[in-house]
């Protein structure tokens, strides 16, 4: 195990490496975000991993949601994205649920930390509200077109988002593997004791000119935070 973690022990040593190991995460929808969430911490050292998606494998999310192949059209998500995981990492317990979110909460789980890949503003609604309720932190992270938005969500409120129930505008695979990656890196870092900025909104995106930028604001406290 030593040596498969070996680039990552450099990083931040054996006893971090080593707690790892008792943590534990759950990622809320398996596409796009949720698959490049699963490559990216799947063989982090992670001890269990809970992948929760009702949706199935269809042919046009093929293209922007890594771990998928055209032979798993029809499979669910989450347990496609199960067997990848292990078939990448043996020190790794992953857990699929073909469910939706509310259905999860049902079952007494608490993550140490919960990872948003919805597509849903609604659902993102009812994460936040269970994750205070229960006091784990989660993030948030959404992407379109070529901008994207991710948070540590500690004591922010999420009444600063228009919630509506809309779809997304087009999207190609490489800026949902750069939200995916940035919200992975919070997730580590949170997990394995390194710092963290909470309540900040991280909006990347392209320019008019075509310049990568990455714009950060506070955001609102809950009312029964202030």
């Amino acid at each position: 195990m030593r040596e498969y973690f070996k680039r990552q022990i450099e990083l931040w040593g054996e006893e971090r490496q080593d707690a790892l190991k008792s943590k534990s995460i759950a990622i809320i929808g398996c596409g796009g975000l949720g698959s490049s969430l699963a490559l990216a911490l799947g063989s982090s050292g992670i001890g269990t991993i809970y992948l929760v998606d009702f949706d199935e494998v269809s042919i046009h999310n093929i293209h922007r949601q890594i771990t998928f192949k055209m032979d798993d059209e029809k499979k669910n998500k989450a347990c496609v994205n199960k067997e990848v995981i292990e078939a990448r990492s043996p020190f790794v317990t992953v857990k699929a649920f073909e469910e939706g979110f509310e259905e999860f909460t049902r079952r007494g789980i608490k993550p140490d930390v919960v990872l948003d890949a919805t597509d849903s503003l609604p659902v993102r609604a009812k994460i936040d509200r269970y994750c205070k309720k229960e006091g784990i932190p989660w993030i948030y992270a959404s992407v379109e077109e070529f901008h994207a938005q991710i948070c540590f969500m500690q004591k922010a409120s999420f009444d600063a988002f228009n919630i509506s129930d809309r779809k997304p505008k087009g999207i190609a695979a490489p800026i949902v593997m750069t939200a995916a990656s940035f919200e992975a890196n919070l997730a580590l870092r949170y997990l394995v004791g390194l710092p963290v900025k909470k309540d900040l909104l991280y909006y990347l995106y392209f320019d008019d000119s075509g310049e990568f930028n990455i714009a950060k604001f506070n955001m609102p406290k809950d009312e029964d935070e202030i």
